[in-house]
């Protein structure tokens, strides 16, 4: 028997501590809640709302994140890629995301917005029309990555080689073209 959880309120709760219950979580919110090296694998989160919690390190392995926000979490070396990919679609906002991989998802039309993604692998990822507004992508990896129509003109400290990465019609803006012109050893004053 799967449990069922509906429109339910989670606050406060470390679920180091109190353990997290298998099932399905509809349209339910965490807040401030501690996720941190839990072992959330097979649990599906549809519609739920994640507000300031911990999930450094947290195992999602075939945890399915449906329509899921995570507004000013801590997500340290979260695999995502380990997800269940069925109708994965997330949001983040004010987020610390670094050390995570996205490795070979396909999650086009997320919005990363004021995150923190250094390190970040987004390797053979689709993320084709998503934004990255106002994101510091530091060292994160860009490689045979699908980034078709997505928005960077306000993410900084980028680094893509636009010759091993799908490309067209991503925005840049004036200030952080550096980024896709470091490959080549040029210098632009």
């Amino acid at each position: 028997m799967v449990d069922f959880f509906d429109s339910e309120e989670f606050t406060k709760v470390d679920f180091t501590k109190t353990k997290l219950k298998k099932g399905e979580y509809d349209s339910c919110t965490f807040e401030n809640c501690n996720f941190e090296n839990v072992h959330a694998s097979n649990i599906q989160f549809l519609e739920c709302e994640f507000i300031n919690c911990n999930f450094s390190n947290t195992a999602v392995n075939e945890t399915s994140f449906k329509e899921c926000v995570f507004s000013k979490c801590k997500m340290v070396g979260v695999k995502f890629h380990e997800c269940n990919s069925f109708l994965l679609q997330m949001s983040f906002s004010n987020c610390l995301l670094n050390l995570s991989s996205f490795y070979q998802l396909r999650i086009p039309n997320t919005k990363f917005v004021n995150c923190n993604l250094q390190e970040v692998d987004f390797t053979e990822t689709d993320i084709q029309k998503s934004i990255f507004q106002d994101c510091d992508l530091k060292g994160a990896i860009f490689d045979q990555t699908n980034i078709e129509k997505v928005d960077f003109r306000s993410a900084t400290n980028f680094v893509i080689n636009p010759e091993s990465n799908k490309i067209q019609k991503a925005k840049f803006s004036q200030e952080n073209i550096l980024g896709l012109l470091q490959k080549y050893d040029i210098v632009v004053e």
